[in-house]
């Protein structure tokens, strides 16, 4: 159960997709400009992260080794297909907002990347886990950004206008230079929460010192690191 636990919450912060291992960059800037579009994109990517955690899960044993990439890519094409149909159907405006950030969740290396890294080699139990929890990690980031950028740069927030804020605002905030600072302020933010005391020693230096680092596979269970 404790280790259900971990699979579920890692994503959250310790080994959040967006902040810890620098994944789906692109699309966490381009949507994050106001917490409507955030929401959606962050839905839409977690559905997508379970399906195909689930299903590339369950096809592991069947899908051969020298095509996996292509087989993952279209099975998540496929979801996020379905996905967009939805959204399209139901929310128009969401759809319009995401424009081409939507369908472009087929590439997100954050699906890509969980699939490769944890569903071809997990159950199907953990790996829906898994995709639950990256995809609210990515979710809390988009949505921690735009609130920040939207509050701040448009004097809004979901759309209701904030009174002193909405008169005197920071526009800049709203451009990409002003989405790459509150995503650098973010990142050191979560690398002091996550960082480890006493740095300086060896056993939290290199691949140790990582916090990505056993999510990319160079650190073992023991805590080395397996290059050396």
């Amino acid at each position: 159960m404790k280790k259900k636990w971990a699979t579920l919450t890692r994503g959250i912060i310790r080994e959040n997709p967006v902040l810890v291992l620098v994944l789906g960059t692109c699309p966490t800037l381009a949507t994050s400009t106001q917490a409507s579009n955030a929401i959606g994109m962050g839905l839409a990517a977690t559905v997508v992260l379970v399906c195909s955690n689930i299903a590339i899960s369950a096809l592991r044993n069947i899908i051969p080794d020298k095509v996996r990439i292509p087989c993952y890519i279209v099975l998540i094409a496929g979801f996020v297909t379905v996905v967009q149909m939805i959204v399209e159907a139901y929310s128009p405006a969401l759809n319009k907002a995401l424009g081409i950030y939507l369908p472009l969740i087929v590439v997100n290396c954050i699906i890509l990347g969980r699939a490769e890294m944890f569903a071809s080699k997990n159950s199907v139990g953990d790996s829906a886990l898994d995709g639950i929890g990256m995809g609210l990690g990515f979710t809390l980031t988009l949505l921690v950004m735009s609130s920040i950028r939207e509050i701040l740069g448009s004097g809004t927030w979901f759309g209701m206008p904030i009174p002193v804020l909405a008169d005197n605002n920071i526009s800049i905030l709203r451009m990409a230079p002003g989405g790459f600072f509150v995503f650098g302020c973010l990142i050191a933010l979560v690398n002091k929460i996550t960082k480890k005391k006493g740095s300086g020693n060896a056993e939290t230096t290199g691949c140790a010192g990582c916090p990505a680092a056993r999510a990319c596979g160079k650190l073992s269970t023991e805590g080395g690191c397996t290059n050396e």
